[in-house]
């Protein structure tokens, strides 16, 4: 199978085709709207139903004691936050895998993301905190379009951070975590460790009501509480971290979260892939799912084609394959920066939308800025 374009080439062709067809926001009809924003206001009706606070119920007492105990706070305080925190009753149920589980669409997945609003807002994004962005890549090795890509998939920007009390969401995943899941006892810890972690922080700052996502995702980035414990920075040197009113510290604490997975400033998160069907050991390249296993020798002897420039990538690959319906699936050869981003969410569909849209990004400023010499 012939290789395709150089996939960097390729992106900034469509892309640059995508802006001209949407210069001037003269679309059809109207963007598709962004998963997180769907996410949030689909929350917003099915926990409309508020219950009540927990009080000081003996499952609420033990829970303040535990977390009191095994993060050194003061336990009166933990029992008067938990017995303040309210039962969301609609939020164990958003927790659960959908019944009837949807097939998956790359390019419908990539739709709501690469579109002219999105790219609007990043490259304004990227103009107003071009400094800070600057900053972070020399500071931690992370290029400002990943950065751009994740504040812009996670929050459109800071316009989608969660209206939900984290205290409240946190307590209530903790309590009453649906016993149907299927990872019920494990998820329910996580959840539980979440809890103290942002407890913990509370007690520091001398705020509990801090709001969030439905699951206690907070701020520009969507940081859980033990995310923010270990990766959030003071990138705008105000002496405090605050990831929803300081898209800087945002800035910066993306970058180190990068940079703490292991980002290798340079290299490429993925090269274009054919495939050999002659030589071709598809299910033994897919078994590693998408963390990286093979060195190019054996990728390819394994009947994977690449390009000149993969040819030369000194570190192991993956085989990423991402459906599309009823389509043929897409694939790439993602590197160790690929799997990287996918630390942030654990979903090639995720990490590819947020390389995307910021090489989306990227260029659009490189237009605009074209554009504006031209006047």
């Amino acid at each position: 199978m012939a290789l395709q374009p150089n996939l960097a080439l390729r992106q900034i062709i469509a892309t640059l085709l995508l802006l001209a067809t949407l210069s001037g926001h003269a679309s059809n009809k109207p963007p598709a709207k962004a998963h997180k924003a769907v996410s949030h206001k689909a929350a917003a009706h099915k926990a409309s139903t508020r219950g009540p606070v927990y009080g000081k119920t003996k499952e609420a007492t033990a829970l303040a004691d535990e977390l009191a105990q095994q993060y050194k706070l003061p336990q009166t305080w933990v029992r008067e936050q938990i017995s303040k925190a309210q039962h969301l009753k609609g939020v164990p149920k958003m927790v659960l895998p959908p019944t009837v589980p949807t097939a998956k669409n790359w390019r419908a997945y990539r739709e709501r993301f690469i579109e002219s609003r999105r790219i609007d807002a990043g490259t304004q994004f990227w103009q107003t905190y071009e400094s800070a962005l600057t900053r972070a890549e020399q500071t931690y090795g992370v290029p400002a379009e990943m950065i751009v890509g994740i504040i812009g998939v996670e929050t459109f920007y800071g316009q989608n951070m969660g209206n939900y009390r984290v205290l409240d969401a946190l307590t209530t995943l903790t309590l009453n975590f649906p016993a149907a899941h299927p990872r019920a006892a494990e998820r329910q810890a996580f959840f539980k460790s979440e809890l103290g972690h942002f407890l913990a922080q509370a007690h520091s700052q001398g705020n509990a009501s801090a709001t969030g996502s439905f699951a206690g995702a907070m701020g520009w980035p969507q940081f859980m509480p033990s995310s923010v414990a270990k990766f959030a920075v003071d990138f705008d040197g105000d002496g405090r971290i605050d990831l929803r009113n300081s898209p800087v510290d945002a800035i910066g604490s993306v970058a180190n979260y990068f940079k703490a997975f292991g980002w290798q400033t340079g290299m490429p998160t993925h090269y274009p892939v054919g495939f050999d069907e002659a030589r071709l050991d598809k299910p033994t390249l897919l078994a590693p799912d998408i963390l990286p296993s093979f060195s190019v020798s054996n990728f390819t002897a394994k009947g994977a084609v690449l390009d000149e420039q993969a040819q030369k990538h000194a570190g192991p690959l993956a085989l990423v394959e991402l459906f599309n319906g009823d389509e043929p699936p897409s694939y790439v050869a993602g590197t160790e920066n690929f799997y990287v981003v996918t630390r942030y969410n654990w979903s090639s569909y995720y990490a590819l939308a947020v390389i995307e849209l910021g090489q989306a990004i990227k260029v659009n400023r490189a237009l605009s800025s074209i554009q504006s010499n031209a006047r």
